[in-house]
């Protein structure tokens, strides 16, 4: 099946399929991305930053659940968990040894924006985690490179490995916010896409099934979204 101005689900399929692989490309696009965001952050190097926005490993997971629930397909949901969860560690940890290793710089605005959260950032989290869920079911993947600096996930996550490493709880629970906002918006927003695209299962017992299961996520990713507000 082909969707409305976009790609059919095999097509669809296949590429979250491979975003949503756990291999040894993975960890190092994970590790070589902390460790640029790092220093940019440190550094107060916004091109630097944006360079790690750019690289994005922790989208194409994100992406790949919200696919996977969409359709009810339990493997590849946990295939883009454990992705996800893993990537969100090992840039975690990553941060938290560059925190106690390396002397952070607290004067640099590119690290202090990622502990400062308003509404702002929600707002901006959810357009740019529709845009990302559109252009992966309209094959637009030029727009892809927009949105992964706009909705960037590997910057707040090794913000709060730095400042954890150097101690400074207030501000990695500030940058562990903006994480949480970004990861719950771009996964809202995803599952929104896939809804009014009408993105399902092929069988009708598989619709009707699959239909309650993304109506609770949906439903959880909104109360978390509140509680985050």
């Amino acid at each position: 099946k082909t969707y409305r101005g976009g790609l059919t689900r095999e097509e669809i399929y296949n590429e979250v399929w491979g975003q949503s692989r756990l291999d040894v490309t993975y960890l190092m696009y994970v590790a070589l991305s902390t460790v640029v965001a790092g220093f940019g952050m440190i550094t107060d190097n916004v091109a630097v930053v944006v360079g790690a926005m750019v690289i994005a490993p922790l989208l194409g997971p994100n992406l790949a659940f919200a696919f996977g629930v969409a359709l009810g397909d339990q493997k590849l949901m946990g295939r883009a968990a454990a992705a996800n969860a893993t990537g969100v560690v090992l840039a975690l940890v990553l941060g938290v040894v560059i925190g106690l290793v390396w002397p952070v710089n607290y004067d640099s605005s590119e690290l202090a924006r990622r502990t400062d959260v308003n509404f702002d950032d929600m707002a901006i989290a959810l357009a740019s985690g529709a845009a990302a869920a559109l252009s992966l079911v309209t094959g637009i993947s030029s727009a892809l490179v927009g949105v992964m600096v706009a909705v960037a996930l590997l910057p707040p996550t090794v913000a709060v490995g730095l400042y954890a490493g150097a101690g400074q709880w207030p501000q990695a629970l500030g940058a562990l916010l903006l994480l949480g906002i970004n990861v719950t918006c771009v996964n809202l927003a995803a599952q929104i896409v896939m809804l009014t695209r009408r993105i399902t299962p092929r069988t009708w017992y598989e619709k009707q099934f699959t239909r309650r299961a993304t109506i609770i996520d949906a439903s959880v990713w909104a109360v978390l979204l509140l509680g985050l507000g």
